[in-house]
Protein backbone atom coordinates (compact mmCIF):
# COMPACT_ATOMS: atom_id res chain seq x y z
CA UNK A 1 0.00 0.00 0.00
CA UNK A 2 1.36 3.33 -1.06
CA UNK A 3 1.64 6.06 1.57
CA UNK A 4 0.14 9.35 0.34
CA UNK A 5 2.54 12.26 0.11
CA UNK A 6 1.82 15.91 0.79
CA UNK A 7 0.99 17.78 -2.40
CA UNK A 8 0.25 21.21 -0.95
CA UNK A 9 -0.81 22.98 2.22
CA UNK A 10 -4.36 24.28 1.93
CA UNK A 11 -4.62 26.09 5.27
CA UNK A 12 -2.16 27.05 7.99
CA UNK A 13 -3.07 27.65 11.64
CA UNK A 14 -4.08 31.28 10.99
CA UNK A 15 -6.32 30.31 8.07
CA UNK A 16 -8.02 27.64 10.22
CA UNK A 17 -8.58 30.21 13.00
CA UNK A 18 -9.99 32.80 10.57
CA UNK A 19 -12.30 30.24 8.93
CA UNK A 20 -13.69 29.17 12.32
CA UNK A 21 -14.23 32.80 13.33
CA UNK A 22 -16.16 33.44 10.11
CA UNK A 23 -18.22 30.26 10.52
CA UNK A 24 -19.09 31.25 14.11
CA UNK A 25 -20.36 34.63 12.89
CA UNK A 26 -22.35 32.96 10.09
CA UNK A 27 -23.95 30.49 12.54
CA UNK A 28 -25.01 33.36 14.78
CA UNK A 29 -26.35 35.37 11.88
CA UNK A 30 -28.35 32.49 10.38
CA UNK A 31 -29.80 31.50 13.78
CA UNK A 32 -30.32 35.07 15.02
CA UNK A 33 -28.25 34.46 18.12
CA UNK A 34 -27.70 31.52 20.45
CA UNK A 35 -31.22 30.68 21.63
CA UNK A 36 -31.88 26.92 21.34
CA UNK A 37 -28.55 26.45 19.53
CA UNK A 38 -26.41 23.33 20.13
CA UNK A 39 -23.26 22.05 18.43
CA UNK A 40 -22.58 18.36 17.82
CA UNK A 41 -19.08 17.50 16.64
CA UNK A 42 -18.75 14.35 14.57
CA UNK A 43 -15.87 12.27 15.88
CA UNK A 44 -12.93 12.50 15.59
CA UNK A 45 -11.98 15.99 14.41
CA UNK A 46 -15.47 17.48 14.30
CA UNK A 47 -15.66 17.54 18.09
CA UNK A 48 -12.63 19.80 18.72
CA UNK A 49 -13.85 22.03 15.89
CA UNK A 50 -17.28 22.23 17.58
CA UNK A 51 -15.61 23.13 20.88
CA UNK A 52 -13.63 25.89 19.17
CA UNK A 53 -16.76 27.23 17.47
CA UNK A 54 -18.56 27.28 20.83
CA UNK A 55 -15.64 29.22 22.33
CA UNK A 56 -15.74 31.73 19.43
CA UNK A 57 -19.51 32.12 19.82
CA UNK A 58 -18.97 32.73 23.54
CA UNK A 59 -16.37 35.43 22.72
CA UNK A 60 -18.77 37.10 20.28
CA UNK A 61 -22.08 36.82 22.16
CA UNK A 62 -21.04 36.19 25.76
CA UNK A 63 -23.34 33.14 25.78
CA UNK A 64 -22.32 29.54 26.33
CA UNK A 65 -23.96 27.01 24.08
CA UNK A 66 -24.13 23.24 24.64
CA UNK A 67 -21.53 21.15 22.80
CA UNK A 68 -21.24 17.40 22.57
CA UNK A 69 -19.54 14.79 20.45
CA UNK A 70 -21.36 12.41 18.14
CA UNK A 71 -20.01 8.96 17.32
CA UNK A 72 -21.86 7.80 14.20
CA UNK A 73 -20.27 4.35 14.02
CA UNK A 74 -23.56 2.44 14.58
CA UNK A 75 -25.15 4.40 11.72
CA UNK A 76 -22.51 3.90 9.04
CA UNK A 77 -23.70 2.09 5.93
CA UNK A 78 -20.27 0.58 5.23
CA UNK A 79 -20.13 -1.60 8.35
CA UNK A 80 -22.21 -4.49 7.02
CA UNK A 81 -24.47 -4.40 10.07
CA UNK A 82 -27.96 -2.96 10.30
CA UNK A 83 -28.14 0.56 11.71
CA UNK A 84 -29.25 0.80 15.31
CA UNK A 85 -30.10 3.32 17.93
CA UNK A 86 -27.12 5.22 19.27
CA UNK A 87 -26.58 4.67 22.96
CA UNK A 88 -26.38 7.99 24.78
CA UNK A 89 -22.80 7.25 25.84
CA UNK A 90 -21.76 7.51 22.18
CA UNK A 91 -22.80 11.12 22.18
CA UNK A 92 -21.93 12.30 25.67
CA UNK A 93 -25.22 14.16 25.36
CA UNK A 94 -26.32 15.67 28.65
CA UNK A 95 -29.05 17.83 27.11
CA UNK A 96 -32.16 17.27 25.02
CA UNK A 97 -32.26 17.98 21.30
CA UNK A 98 -36.03 18.52 21.31
CA UNK A 99 -36.77 21.87 19.67
CA UNK A 100 -33.07 22.73 19.30
CA UNK A 101 -31.25 24.10 16.29
CA UNK A 102 -28.52 21.49 15.89
CA UNK A 103 -25.34 22.36 14.05
CA UNK A 104 -23.39 19.26 13.06
CA UNK A 105 -19.67 20.01 12.80
CA UNK A 106 -17.15 17.97 10.82
CA UNK A 107 -13.70 18.49 9.37
CA UNK A 108 -14.16 17.36 5.74
CA UNK A 109 -17.29 16.87 3.65
CA UNK A 110 -16.75 14.39 0.83
CA UNK A 111 -19.43 11.87 -0.22
CA UNK A 112 -22.00 12.94 2.38
CA UNK A 113 -22.34 9.48 3.90
CA UNK A 114 -20.89 10.50 7.28
CA UNK A 115 -23.33 13.40 7.48
CA UNK A 116 -26.26 11.14 6.56
CA UNK A 117 -25.27 8.81 9.41
CA UNK A 118 -24.99 11.78 11.78
CA UNK A 119 -28.46 13.01 10.81
CA UNK A 120 -29.88 9.54 11.49
CA UNK A 121 -28.25 9.60 14.94
CA UNK A 122 -29.67 13.06 15.69
CA UNK A 123 -33.15 11.92 14.68
CA UNK A 124 -32.89 8.97 17.08
CA UNK A 125 -31.73 11.27 19.90
CA UNK A 126 -34.64 13.70 19.71
CA UNK A 127 -36.83 15.84 17.48
CA UNK A 128 -34.57 18.76 16.68
CA UNK A 129 -36.14 21.93 15.26
CA UNK A 130 -33.51 21.98 12.50
CA UNK A 131 -30.20 20.39 11.54
CA UNK A 132 -27.48 22.48 9.93
CA UNK A 133 -24.01 21.47 8.79
CA UNK A 134 -20.69 23.26 9.34
CA UNK A 135 -17.51 21.88 7.77
CA UNK A 136 -13.96 23.16 7.67
CA UNK A 137 -13.37 21.73 4.16
CA UNK A 138 -15.82 20.89 1.39
CA UNK A 139 -13.98 18.81 -1.21
CA UNK A 140 -16.93 17.93 -3.44
CA UNK A 141 -17.74 14.50 -4.95
CA UNK A 142 -21.09 14.07 -3.20
CA UNK A 143 -22.87 10.73 -3.48
CA UNK A 144 -25.90 11.99 -1.55
CA UNK A 145 -27.87 15.25 -1.87
CA UNK A 146 -26.19 16.92 1.11
CA UNK A 147 -24.92 20.50 1.14
CA UNK A 148 -23.17 22.30 3.99
CA UNK A 149 -24.66 25.46 5.48
CA UNK A 150 -21.29 26.78 6.64
CA UNK A 151 -17.94 26.12 4.92
CA UNK A 152 -14.44 27.14 5.90
CA UNK A 153 -12.95 26.46 2.47
CA UNK A 154 -14.09 24.81 -0.76
CA UNK A 155 -11.32 22.67 -2.25
CA UNK A 156 -11.85 21.02 -5.63
CA UNK A 157 -10.10 17.64 -5.52
CA UNK A 158 -9.78 14.51 -7.58
CA UNK A 159 -11.01 11.18 -6.22
CA UNK A 160 -7.39 10.07 -5.89
CA UNK A 161 -6.42 12.95 -3.61
CA UNK A 162 -7.06 13.10 0.13
CA UNK A 163 -7.59 16.06 2.42
CA UNK A 164 -5.90 15.73 5.82
CA UNK A 165 -7.06 18.07 8.58
CA UNK A 166 -4.61 18.24 11.46
CA UNK A 167 -5.72 19.84 14.72
CA UNK A 168 -3.74 20.66 17.87
CA UNK A 169 -6.12 18.58 19.96
CA UNK A 170 -5.60 15.39 17.93
CA UNK A 171 -2.41 15.90 15.92
CA UNK A 172 -0.37 18.54 17.76
CA UNK A 173 -0.70 21.20 15.02
CA UNK A 174 -3.31 23.14 13.08
CA UNK A 175 -3.09 22.78 9.30
CA UNK A 176 -4.89 21.30 6.33
CA UNK A 177 -2.97 19.53 3.57
CA UNK A 178 -3.80 17.93 0.27
CA UNK A 179 -2.29 14.46 -0.15
CA UNK A 180 -1.77 12.45 -3.33
CA UNK A 181 -0.81 8.81 -3.84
Amino acid sequence: MQVPKEKTQLMDADAVRRALTRIAHEILERNKGTENLVLLGIRTRGYPLAQRLAAKIHEIEGQEIPVSHLDITPYRDDRGEPAGTAPRELTGLSFSLKGKRVVLVDDVLYTGRTVRAAMDAVMDLGRARSIQLAVLIDRGHRELPIRPDFVGKNVPTSHREEVAVKLKETDGEDRVVLLEP
